[in-house]
């Protein structure tokens, strides 16, 4: 555990050095500060629109943050060839995979707290007010949805050649899921066998992320969801998660280093 846990603090020191992460956090936070201090005769509606869209602001930069991060991790360290100093520590592929995974999941949750803390000093110098449990059910459940995506990104970067291409399927792939999954089972009754069994299987395999976005919660300022249902959404991330990096390992140690 400590020599992923080693991985982890590289891979968080490397993403606060990089300029990328730089630009794009504080663009974000300054269209959210803009955004924020917009007053329009205080209509509720507008606050609340505002409100919604420096928060789908927040899930494209961290959707972003965590893609672009996670598909370079194993690319790089084979380019520059570090992946043998490092598998020579000696360090198993899976505690480089775990490392990888924990400092990327880490790096967000760090970012995520970062813009959510800056989005609720807004929130509360506008409004007044902060539903607290409601805002932190909002925070954890994305983090912990930014979990699976990271996961998912490492399995693409030992799946495929490029982190470019990875990123983009990764970003396509889960811009598919927020947008459609949801609605595969509706689909899936309207086809023709073996379709529609084809479509219900994809339905059920495919990790369900607009579970987790719950941003009507602090949009609106209405009551949390049930802490049960809280507890089994996490579950299912972290369900999701060990999956998704239990193959990531099985196609990393069938795979030649050079």
């Amino acid at each position: 555990m400590s020599n992923a846990l080693a991985v982890a603090s590289v891979v968080v020191k490397e993403l606060y050095r990089r300029k990328d992460f730089y630009v794009l956090f504080v663009l974000t936070a300054v269209i959210t500060l803009l955004m924020g201090s917009l007053n329009f005769f205080n209509d509720d509606k507008i606050v609340r629109y505002l409100k919604e869209i420096c928060l789908l602001l927040i899930w494209i930069s961290a959707l972003a943050i965590a893609v672009g991060t996670s598909a370079r991790q194993i690319p790089s360290e084979r380019e520059n060839r570090t992946v043998f100093p490092l598998l020579a520590k000696p360090i198993t592929r899976g505690q480089l995979i775990a490392g990888k995974f924990l400092g990327c999941w880490l790096a967000c949750g760090l970012a995520l707290f970062v813009f959510y803390l800056f989005f609720g000093v807004i929130s509360v110098s506008r409004e007044h007010q902060l539903p607290m449990a409601s805002y932190f059910q909002a925070l954890w459940l994305h983090w912990w949805m930014l979990g699976v995506v990271v996961a998912m990104a490492l399995l693409g970067s030992v799946v495929f050649a490029a982190p470019s291409s990875n990123a983009t399927i990764c970003l396509l792939v889960i811009l598919g899921i927020l947008l459609l999954g949801r609605h595969l089972n509706k689909v899936a009754v309207q086809l023709a066998e073996p379709m529609s069994t084809v479509v219900y299987v994809v339905y059920f395999a495919v990790p369900h992320l607009e579970l987790f976005d719950v941003r009507d919660l602090v949009v609106h300022n209405w009551d949390p969801i049930n802490w049960l249902v809280c507890g089994g959404a996490t579950l299912y991330a972290a369900v999701y998660s060990v999956l998704l990096l239990f193959v990531t390992w099985i196609f990393f140690r069938r795979q030649p280093l050079a």
